[in-house]
């Protein structure tokens, strides 16, 4: 079986890191841009899409910064993670995501990320 390679893809996010922290963390903000129906028992998240779903593991989790989830169903080194960086001289706030895919999946894998993102900002209102 192939490795899987870690990559990382950033947004601008015209967003305060507080209100952008609820929609990475929070299971009625991840429905509205990453899933279709995200919900939580004790640390794991059940992630849906057209009733399909996988479950993933909150890994860490620090306040207003950043989420890391591992899904169950993957190697233990493999995760996804979305941190919230935030330049400290012009205070614009950016999402980075770290994720892991095999290497002839890495392109259609940002695809869906872009994707995802965009929706993401258009829920925002950003």
């Amino acid at each position: 079986m192939s490795e899987k390679k870690k990559f990382t893809i950033e947004y601008e996010i015209k967003s305060s890191p507080r209100i952008l922290f609820s929609f990475l963390s929070e299971p009625n903000g991840l429905s509205q841009w990453f899933a279709d129906e995200v919900n939580i028992r004790d640390h794991v998240y059940t992630f849906t899409w057209d009733d399909e779903s996988q479950k993933a593991k909150l890994c860490s989790v620090k306040e207003n910064k950043s989420v890391r989830f591992k899904w169950l169903d993957d190697d233990a080194q493999y995760y996804f993670e979305m941190e919230i960086l935030q330049d400290e001289l012009t205070n614009d706030v950016a999402l980075a995501i770290t994720d892991f895919a095999l290497e002839d999946a890495i392109a259609e894998r940002k695809l869906i990320w872009d994707n995802s993102i965009d929706y993401l900002i258009s829920v925002l209102g950003a």
